[in-house]
């Protein structure tokens, strides 16, 4: 992975930050993208002491419009992106499927669908031949909630 590029959404911990430490040990440069600048720069600081470059950068993942300077900017830094990695999620907790607002169906689909397929078209467009999209992704949020829920009312 020397001198490859990964940015990777979500990736200012849990498996995200795994996942960005893993890469750098493999000399991977990395784009550590989250909703908190703070934590982006903690797991910058880690992944630049494995001797590799880092670049912290805070954007919500389903924000489309903040993803379009995401990119911009990961480009700038570093002039390409080879692989990219869609972590960014979210599984909220309700009390039974029919609480489910449309506001919280649109957030959860926004961060877990629309923002990754954003990316995907726009890394694609200028990732290198070889290059890797890889996504993420639990869409068992409103089935397992509602089974969950279904089982233990009865």
């Amino acid at each position: 992975m020397t001198g490859k590029v990964v940015l990777i959404t979500g990736g200012s911990r849990g498996l995200g930050k795994a996942m960005a430490l893993g890469f750098a040990r493999h000399g991977a440069n990395v784009a550590i993208v989250s909703r908190k600048i703070e934590s982006c720069m903690e797991t910058a600081k880690e992944v630049e002491a494995c001797g590799v470059k880092a670049f912290p950068y805070a954007a919500h993942a389903g924000d489309w419009n903040s993803l379009d300077a995401m990119v911009e900017a990961v480009y700038e830094e570093f002039g390409k992106v080879d692989v990219l990695i869609n972590n960014a999620g979210m599984s909220p907790l309700y009390p039974s499927l029919d609480q489910v607002t449309e506001e919280l169906f649109d957030k959860t689909f926004g961060v877990n669908v629309k923002g990754p397929l954003r990316l995907m078209a726009m890394a694609a467009e200028h990732m290198p031949a070889g290059g890797s999209i890889i996504n993420i992704s639990n869409s068992e949020w409103l089935i397992s909630q509602s089974l969950e829920n279904n089982c233990t009312s009865k």
